[in-house]
């Protein structure tokens, strides 16, 4: 038990003000938020060297993100694919894997959906869109749950195999929209053929936003139900924190892994099809957005929580939907973003040195007593 735990359940045991499961969750809430002001205020250091305003930029940010009921539009529009991505991440995090490669899983995913528009253009509508929903997720759950098998069945890293599989499946998915998959009349841009108009995703009555992003809401909370309210779950989260203990237990820490990583499979390759649905009307290289590798931060932001995810990636989103404002109005990269995220990566990659060692607790309950 970590040190911090032990003083804020001894201070309850005489009355104090925090048991042993309130002291987790209040760390659990203050260290990615920690994280999170600290890689702000490392990225303003780093401004203010290259000779900007670090208040300038986050003002724009803000503007630019969520100033105006347009940014908002554009921020939740962004925060669709970033809710299935982290999610991705997330479910396998939790039985102490690190998936890497959703990137994969939602291109494959947005693959799928294109060709099977391609191949029945003639269903009617709530069929086709139902269709090409499975096949997304069905295509991104062999996917990365062929990542959870080879960590199972041949120890094969699966940070590394991730990683090493969403840049396969990058190479795959343009081999297949500039091969057999193309779309004759697709010239400037390769890609298959359009959707018809019906199979089309509409928005969210009155938000302006397609209907990803609710579907996205309702997969998180489905997430942190199955982790955190089922049997199922517990038996993931026990592999998570010692597997030898769960083997003793009789788990089956092989079937619960690779089906975990097919969920967060599933989950991208869902973010894949509403891509093509909703947003560009055909499977095309613009899949490839780098949506995977920023649901990696919004996971760990998040502390692999499904409820938290929601909010973190909003946040992320904002981010992004500010780049090209910023680019505009302080002459910076468009990149700059970018460095922005992986300083506050750094940071709670840091955070994590710390867990368990907060005594703040500790020291406001001897004032109190």
């Amino acid at each position: 038990m970590s040190v911090q735990v032990e003083q804020a359940a001894a201070f309850a045991g005489r009355g104090g003000f925090l048991s042993e499961a309130a002291a987790r969750r209040v760390e659990a809430a203050l260290l990615p938020l920690g994280a999170l002001l600290a890689g702000l205020a490392a990225f303003a250091v780093f401004l203010a060297a290259l000779g900007k305003s670090p208040v300038e930029f986050y003002l724009l940010v803000y503007k630019a993100g969520f100033g105006t009921g347009f940014s908002w539009t554009n921020t939740l529009a962004r925060a669709a694919p970033l809710l299935f991505a982290a999610l991705c991440v997330a479910l396998p995090a939790r039985l102490g894997l690190v998936i890497i490669g959703g990137e994969g899983a939602i291109v494959l995913g947005g693959v799928a959906a294109g060709v099977v528009a391609m191949l029945a253009p003639g269903l009617p509508a709530p069929l086709g869109i139902g269709i090409m929903a499975i096949a997304a997720m069905v295509v991104g759950g062999l996917w990365i749950g062929g990542v959870g098998a080879l960590r199972q069945l041949r120890g094969v890293n699966e940070t590394i195999s991730s990683l090493l599989m969403a840049y396969i499946a990058i190479a795959l998915m343009n081999h297949l929209i500039e091969g057999p998959f193309r779309d004759p009349a697709s010239l400037n841009k390769p890609s298959t053929a359009s959707l018809p108009e019906a199979w089309r995703i509409g928005e969210i009555p009155g938000m302006g936003v397609h209907w990803g992003l609710a579907v996205g809401i309702f997969a998180c909370l489905v997430s942190w139900v199955l982790i955190e309210r089922t049997t199922l779950g517990f038996a993931a989260r026990i592999v998570g924190g010692n597997v030898r203990a769960a083997q003793i237990q009789g788990l089956p820490t092989a079937v619960l892994a690779i089906g975990f990583t097919a969920l967060g499979g599933a989950f991208a390759g869902l973010a894949g099809m509403f891509e093509v649905a909703a947003v560009h009307g055909s499977a095309n290289a613009s899949l490839a957005a780098g949506y995977g590798y920023t649901g990696i931060l919004i996971a760990f932001l998040a502390r692999h929580n499904g409820l938290a995810i929601i909010p973190a990636a909003v946040l992320l989103a904002g981010f992004e939907a500010s780049s090209g404002l910023v680019q505009r109005r302080m002459d910076l990269p468009d990149a700059t973003v970018l460095v922005l995220e992986g300083m506050v990566f750094i940071a709670i990659l840091l955070s994590d040195s710390v867990q368990g060692r907060l005594r703040f607790l500790a020291t406001f309950e001897r004032r109190r007593a």
